[in-house]
């Protein structure tokens, strides 16, 4: 299983404060949604943190989020050893197609591809 990259996700409601905070240790807004804005490093654009008010299609905001090469064999292979799925395999309208398991700790993970 190829993982892509692991981003953490903060529930807030202070876009403005937390960007610029996470500008003081290097991170710049990638990307904003209105209800996630992802702040990835200048230097290593992998390196990211995203920010989030609610989740607009899920019920809850996931723990972190891990970007996978093939959502479908994990989504599989998590039902296949009885993980709680929290929130549906999915294709989303901001390209991503993925789904929100709870792990052994309790912790929410979003588990996503690019289509």
């Amino acid at each position: 299983m190829h993982v892509r990259r692991v981003v953490p996700n903060i529930p807030s409601q202070s876009f403005g404060e937390s960007s610029e905070f996470y500008g003081v240790l290097g991170f710049e807004e990638v990307m904003n949604h209105g209800w996630i804005m992802t702040l990835a490093s200048a230097e290593n654009p992998a390196v990211q943190v995203s920010v989030m008010t609610e989740d607009r299609t899920a019920p809850l905001i996931p723990d972190l989020s891990i970007e996978v090469e093939d959502v479908d064999a994990v989504y599989a292979a998590m039902r296949e050893r009885g993980a709680e799925i929290v929130h549906p395999l999915s294709d989303e309208e901001w390209g991503v197609r993925r789904f929100f398991v709870r792990d052994p700790n309790g912790r929410v993970v979003n588990v996503l591809s690019h289509r």
